[in-house]
């Protein structure tokens, strides 16, 4: 059954934060990476709002969120406190927790830095900031080279992708997993390509990739002997290019402390390619993460 959409921004945490609120039940927030919008999950939050309380959200610097110009201000722990402050102003003290790619990244920061707001974790398709960035080896940094392109000093990778920018995030969207465009809903894909477009969001999703390095790096460094204590889901794409190259599970394995692991059919961007089985590995998680014997 179709839900009542809200649409919004919220003024917080120094920040402008678009949302869409929808459903009944526990709060559960869902965070995109890069580079799309919250639109991503438009196919997927429907089938969890027939039995949750269902958020996305634009981070910082995408889609229609407010764009810093300050590198700083683009690490993960900035994005997770607008986040975090966008659940409470809209009532939601506690809520499920589900990221993708820099969303992930994102919702694992909050997980360390607000454990009491956080009742569960999903981090989907990524293996931990600190070891992607410590244990590089060659075909991690063929696969994913925009992480090192994007963290050139500005305005290098602003100039280059901002001459073409369709061509430049298309090729992204194509890779790391074998997706096609088509895979990508029309209305989805429109509304990144409005994003992407704005040169606003062009530097400050190049800023993000930057701060990984010049921030989060450390941040995460201080943390490695911290476990999320929550009830937690690890979801990758089967064919994705993180897949691939690591154990995804056991990359996780020693930071989440009550852990599930489960791999999707497709590549990275598997939300957009199997949204079915996304939502049905989603629900039957957060189902199950209600119950308070779970281990």
């Amino acid at each position: 059954m179709a839900t009542e959409i809200e649409t919004g921004r919220a003024e917080v945490n120094g920040q402008a934060i678009a949302y869409t609120h929808q459903g009944s039940g526990p709060a559960v927030l869902l965070l995109h990476g890069f580079p799309q919008t919250r639109a991503m999950w438009d196919t997927v939050a429907p089938r969890l709002a027939e039995q949750f309380t269902v958020v996305t959200a634009d981070l910082r610097g995408y889609g229609d969120s407010s764009k810093p110009d300050d590198m700083t201000a683009m690490s993960f722990r900035e994005m997770g406190s607008d986040q975090v402050a966008l659940m409470r102003s809209l009532g939601h003290e506690s809520f499920h927790l589900v990221g993708h790619d820099r969303g992930a990244r994102t919702a694992h920061r909050m997980a360390l830095d607000s454990p009491n707001a956080i009742a569960s974790l999903t981090v989907m398709d990524i293996v931990p900031t600190h070891l992607l960035l410590e244990d590089l080896h060659q075909e991690v940094a063929r696969a994913y080279y925009h992480w090192f392109f994007l963290a050139q000093p500005a305005p290098f990778p602003e100039r280059m992708i901002g001459a073409d920018p369709d061509y430049y995030f298309e090729s992204c969207l194509l890779g790391w997993g074998g997706a096609r465009l088509e895979d990508f809903p029309a209305e989805a894909l429109a509304a990144y390509r409005k994003s992407w477009r704005d040169p606003a969001c062009i530097h400050a999703m190049c800023n993000d990739y930057r701060a990984a390095i010049d921030v989060d790096f450390a941040l995460d460094a201080a943390d490695l002997n911290c476990q999320v204590s929550c009830p937690a889901l690890v979801l990758y794409g089967a064919t994705g290019a993180m897949a691939k190259q690591y154990d995804v599970e056991a990359t996780w394995a020693p930071r989440l402390a009550k852990m599930r692991a489960a791999a999707i059919p497709g590549g990275h961007f598997f939300v957009d390619q199997h949204p079915s089985e996304t939502a049905e590995a989603l629900l039957d998680f957060l189902v199950n993460s209600q119950r308070s014997d779970i281990r």
